[in-house]
């Protein structure tokens, strides 16, 4: 009788929530990873998941596709292909962002009624503006800010459901 209440003392303390408490404790615990939000700033603090990338020509973080757009000259069905102009409070100075190319352009022009220039490429102000880079025109637009990309002028409001 003795042997079986030994036993039965050695399984409860052995099943005993202290027992399992111990050993869990000296587990090494992993830490969580936190999850920063923001996090995707560019070298110069602009938040890119919110369209902001930095404008050498103002010194701060802009959203270009708020300036004059530009539409390429070859037909396509996507937005994300057109190019973006944003000016100086002068006018002489004009801020390039091009699809798919990492920082922008800063195209200078010597007087009024002169094009922006800088190496092949040349922005004209022509029935809005027109660009070129080697002499072939390769974005157009109409000079207007935060047109839209289908190039629609309307402004009818579309029904709301209820």
């Amino acid at each position: 009788m003795k042997k079986i209440t030994v036993l039965v003392v050695l399984l409860s303390i052995f099943s005993s929530c202290d027992f399992f408490k111990k050993t869990e404790e000296e587990a090494p615990k992993v830490p969580k990873k936190d999850l920063v939000l923001g996090g995707d700033k560019d070298e110069n603090g602009c938040l890119a998941s919110a369209g902001y990338t930095w404008s050498k020509l103002n010194k701060e973080c802009v959203r270009a596709f708020s300036g004059i757009q530009l539409m390429p000259t070859e037909p396509t069905d996507d937005a994300t292909l057109c190019a973006y102009l944003l000016f100086d409070e002068s006018g002489n100075k004009s801020e390039l962002f091009l699809p798919n190319v990492e920082g922008s352009i800063i195209l200078e022009r010597d007087g009024k009624n002169k094009p922006w220039v800088y190496g092949d490429w040349q922005l004209i102000a022509l029935n809005g503006y027109q660009l070129k880079k080697a002499g072939k025109l390769v974005y157009s637009g109409d000079g207007e800010i935060g047109n839209n990309v289908t190039g629609t002028n309307d402004t009818e409001e579309l029904p709301i459901e209820e």
